[in-house]
């Protein structure tokens, strides 16, 4: 069984079961709503991408971490996401 959760330098994170690829890509977005659905194959990304329950270890923050493999899904995500 994979471990459940892991630390980076910046993130404790707990990988969604729901995740194709359990990696960590290079282009971040930190949602700060720990309990907001997101929904990441309605978005029509190009590119893989991850989703992890995030705890950011500088300021004890909770939240969410999507991860991209490409630059332009991770603009994309942020210009469209908005918390439910």
């Amino acid at each position: 069984m994979p471990p459940t959760a892991f630390t980076t330098r910046e993130y404790k994170l707990f990988p969604s079961p729901r995740n194709l690829h359990r990696e960590v890509f290079a282009h971040e977005v930190f949602v700060p709503h720990p309990y907001a659905l997101i929904d990441l194959p309605s978005f029509r990304l190009q590119g893989r991408y991850s989703l992890f329950a995030a705890h950011r270890l500088t300021d004890g923050k909770n939240g969410q971490l999507v991860t991209f493999e490409l630059q332009a899904d991770a603009t994309r995500f942020s210009a469209e996401f908005t918390p439910d």
